[in-house]
């Protein structure tokens, strides 16, 4: 049965968003409740009717839903008519299940009052915005306690809601309750704040309404205000507190939805507004902040419709696998030397940054007009500014606009003066700043004072990442740098990098000022010191770390370009030639000592020599080295380890000797003579008989004393007094100097051994980072392999037993790597997404002595043993193997020798190990995707 008040056209609910053209029928409510009549005329059993009904609205429902799918392939990148669409489809399909419910199921046909129901939708749907999965939030609105009918109806709703499989939120309440319950619990005041009617009593759901605004609403504004202020910033805690992370949650995340949804909340809770284009003619937007706002929240529903439907169930989260399926269907496309999802993920994050600042300005203003309190001493004695500023609720804002964008250096000057005095800018201001940007010309950018000032916020406050984060959100940073301007927001598509190119400059940057700060002296003792010393040119450092990415995104190696673009900008900031030359050889050589150190054996003599000689001079090597320690610790939060502070340290002090002593200092008959003398030592303070300690020292080639430090050397040579020759001797110690597990094995020697022990580490999950091997001139085998567990950590105490219960299996033969790694060598669904060239090189000139053989490729648990035992199959000796992860790619570096003890010297053999060790990558990848 139709109530009557359903029947006058000015009580009928009013549709969430205009029907799409060529909509499915299913949206003109009276064609749909006509034909659905017609479907259930005849019927008389309940469980029949509500069988019927679900499945005649489900096939209507997936009509429906593929002309909306449909209509958002056809503009892929504009969400805000399908989720309306979406909201209404929801609309249509809870009035057919409330019609049939009350003139089928349940036929009332003369209702007391207090039988009256209204069926409201709350939250996002109440907004009339929903995406493909969202829940459907339904208030069932009582004008008192429920009667027996009102409960058979809104179980009859629920079930048939329920059958079509759509997840619901719903409540039971009267009018009362949901006052009283909003006034204690912030969530249902917020879903209450956001209610419409979409079928049922029009006039109950009326005097909610009128009830909301003067019990509730008006008199608690300043508490709501602070309650989602509070929200917001625990929000954004959980999801890391950043706004470039790699993979952002769409809803949650910092510039996410719920940003824009929390501005309207608060907006229609003091003002009432429906819409933010009110906020227009309230004064709280402009009408271009408007225009960005829309566009931003358009791309942003797009974006999560997409991962919606991709998913087939609701997913927030931007996960690596997720970006390539969005950006693909969103329509990016590969282009000047960049992926497609790169450039997606890059206006996914220039979007987030839109909505993030102007979400902050207008709450920010807000928390000034309605929460601020001066500080006691602030009453008595206002802070002291710069002519042209003045402190307004606490704040550093613009005395007077109008005289202040005549000087368009002004807008450098506000963040001079918002570091030098300590306070925050003012909301208002930052507006300014933002519609001024026009002002920064190339006479701004070419103005000596403008460098000074510049320059100034670098290099004299002591936290210049404030500012510089500030300016690039506001644009400022890209304007006056526009070679910046194009790395803002930019992604890099690897799991590695954990910023995007702009905000790991900024990481790095904020890296340098803590360690000047004499901040990170117990973990950087050498950058700590270099800086504490006073003798570099802190503008070169500090423009060569904030500079050195900025060739990023371009087909070019982005050292040498960014190198140039350097160049550029370092000669508008007025340096002198020779400045502007220190900051284009850093830039350009930014990578040089963390490959070296990462990917080379730095116990090579060869290896220290050809370092020395590309930096020079002890000033080079001390400003590579502090950019080198920034870089790597602006990557991410985890990136930095002991296995790689003790590399740079090791790398940074024999180079320095080498600079300092002459080429001669790396001789290898006297590190090899230095080597024995520190070992004997070492075994005579501990009691070692003489001839036991001759014995030892004569038992080695050179290149074990060249290539092992002495504490290791006193390991081997405890193994190996007494060994049988059918005897296998293992230490395992964590190493926590060096944040690894050092793993010793002395055993007699034989063919393929290095490729065991690798296929016994990757079976208990242990991640190579170093590995030494030797033979004895008696013929045993010397291995030594530096292990992290996967948190890159050191393998704690309680592991160890396991870790050698399955080495001794392995070498026993009682487990055969291969095999077993089989299970194990998958590689991690998130990681699937990255492309990694296999890049096969081999390297003669790199040492005396060896073939360096470097393999860059997808990292997988099996990779290195895969590659150890094609070595070993095609009579390769390995002495040394040094592993450098990126994330999901590695770089495995061979020092080796062929059968006779030579380099490999021949081409054809060369090439056909290259094949070789390439099929092998390829059908590890082929077994592990099985």
């Amino acid at each position: 049965m139709v109530r009557p008040d359903e029947d006058d056209p000015a009580l009928r609910p009013v549709q969430s968003a205009p029907a799409l053209p060529g909509a499915h029928p299913l949206f003109d409510g009276d064609t749909a409740l006509a034909a659905l009549t017609a479907e259930l005329k005849g019927l008389a059993d309940p469980r029949e009717i509500r069988a019927r009904t679900v499945a005649w609205l489900a096939a209507a429902r997936a009509e429906a839903m593929a002309d909306i799918v449909a209509g958002l392939a056809s503009h892929p990148r504009k969400g805000r008519e399908t989720v309306r669409a979406i909201a209404q489809l929801t609309d249509a399909t809870v009035r057919a299940i409330h019609h049939v419910a009350i003139t089928c199921l349940h036929p009332n046909l003369s209702p007391t009052e207090g039988e009256r129901l209204s069926v409201l939708a709350v939250g996002g749907y109440g907004r009339g915005e929903m995406a493909p999965y969202s829940d459907i939030d339904l208030l069932f609105l009582l004008p008192w306690k429920p009667t027996g009918w009102i409960e058979s109806v809104v179980e009859s709703m629920l079930y048939m809601l329920w059958d079509l499989k759509l997840k619901v939120g719903q409540a039971t309440r009267s009018v009362d309750e949901c006052l009283r319950l909003a006034e204690a619990d912030m969530v249902i005041r917020t879903s209450l704040l956001e209610h419409r009617l979409v079928c049922g009593d029009a006039v109950l759901a009326q005097s909610l309404r009128e009830r909301l605004l003067p019990e509730l609403f008006a008199r608690t504004v300043p508490q709501f205000i602070e309650a989602k202020l509070e929200e917001r910033e625990e929000r954004h805690r959980r999801q890391g507190g950043q706004r470039y992370v790699l993979e952002p949650n769409v809803k949650e995340g910092k510039g996410g939805l719920r940003d824009l949804q929390t501005l309207y909340w608060i907006a229609k809770y003091i003002h009432q507004v429906d819409r933010a284009i009110e906020l227009v003619d309230l004064g709280h937007f402009t009408r271009q902040e408007h225009t960005t706002f829309w566009a931003a929240e358009d791309f942003l529903w797009a974006v999560r419709c997409h991962m919606h439907l991709a998913a087939g169930r609701a997913v927030e989260k931007l996960s690596f696998d997720m970006q390539l399926e969005v950006a693909a269907r969103m329509g990016y496309r590969d282009a000047g030397g960049r992926r497609g999802v790169e450039i997606f993920m890059q206006d996914y994050f220039r979007q987030a940054t839109r909505v993030g600042e102007l979400t902050r300005v207008f709450l920010t203003g807000l928390e000034q007009r309605h929460l601020y309190r001066a500080p006691l001493l602030e009453r008595f004695r206002r802070p002291r500014v710069a002519p042209g500023f003045k402190v307004e609720t606490g704040r550093l804002a613009i005395a007077d606009p109008e005289t202040f964008f005549t000087d368009p250096l002004n807008i450098l000057r506000l963040f001079e003066e918002a570091l030098r005095s300590g306070i925050l800018i003012h909301p208002e201001a930052m507006r300014l700043v933002a519609q001024n940007l026009h002002l920064i010309d190339d006479q701004v950018r070419a103005d000596p004072e403008g460098a000074r000032i510049f320059l100034d916020l670098l290099l004299t406050h002591g936290n210049p990442e404030r500012a510089l984060r500030r300016m690039n959100e506001l644009g400022v940073l890209g304007a006056y740098i526009p070679e910046f301007e194009r790395i803002v927001a930019m992604m890099q598509f690897n799991v590695y990098h954990h910023y995007t190119v702009d905000e790991h400059l900024i990481q790095c940057v904020a890296a340098l000022a803590q360690i000047e700060r004499g901040e990170l002296v117990e973990d950087l003792p050498i950058v700590s010191a270099i800086m504490a010393e006073g003798k570099l040119d802190r503008t070169v450092i500090y423009l060569a770390t904030l500079l050195h990415d900025i060739g990023k995104g371009r087909p070019e190696d982005h050292s040498i370009i960014g190198a140039q673009i350097a160049r550029r900008v370092c000669q508008r900031l007025g340096l002198t030639p020779s400045q502007v030359q220190l900051v284009e050889w850093l830039i350009r050589n930014h990578l040089l000592m963390s490959d070296v150190a990462q990917k080379r054996d730095i116990s090579d003599p060869r290896t220290l020599r050809d370092f020395a000689k590309a930096v020079r001079t002890r000033r080079r090597l001390d400003l590579l080295t502090v950019l080198t320690v920034c870089d790597i610790r602006g990557v991410g939060p985890n990136t930095w380890n002991n296995w790689k502070a003790e590399l740079l340290r090791k790398l940074h002090r024999q180079t320095a000797d080498v600079l300092e002593n002459g080429l001669e200092d790396v001789n290898r008959e006297q590190r090899v003579d230095e080597a024995r003398r520190s070992l004997r030592h070492l075994l005579v303070a501990q009691g070692w008989a003489p001839s036991d300690i001759r014995a030892e020292v004569t038992r080695h080639y050179d290149s074990y004393w060249q290539g092992l430090p002495t504490d290791t050397q006193q390991v081997f040579a405890r193994l190996l007094k007494d060994i049988t020759a059918d005897e296998i001797r293992m230490d395992l110690d964590p190493d926590l100097r060096r944040d690894a597990t050092r793993a010793a094995f002395v055993m007699a020697d034989h063919p393929g051994l290095f490729s065991r022990l690798a296929g016994a580490l990757a079976l208990v999950g242990a991640n190579v980072v170093d590995a030494r091997t030797y033979t004895t001139r008696d013929g045993y085998a010397t291995a030594v392999f530096w292990v992290q567990d996967a948190e890159g950590k050191p393998y704690s105490a309680e592991r160890l037993p396991q870790l050698k219960r399955m080495i001794f299996r392995t070498l026993a033969g009682e487990v055969v790597p291969r095999d077993a790694l089989t299970e194990r060598d998958k590689p991690k669904k998130r990681d699937r997404a990255f492309r990694f060239p296999t890049h096969v090189t081999f390297d003669n000139e790199g040492s005396d002595i060896h073939t360096i053989i470097q393999v860059d490729t997808r990292d997988r648990p099996g990779l290195l043993y895969d590659l150890t035992r094609t070595l070993a199959a095609n009579h390769i000796q390995i002495v040394s193997a040094v592993i450098a992860t990126y994330g999901a790619q590695v770089v495995d570096s061979f020092y080796v020798k062929d059968a006779f003890g030579l380099k490999l010297t021949q081409a054809p053999k060369r090439e056909a190990l290259e094949r070789r060790l390439r099929q092998a990558i390829r059908e590890g990848a082929e077994r592990a995707e099985a």
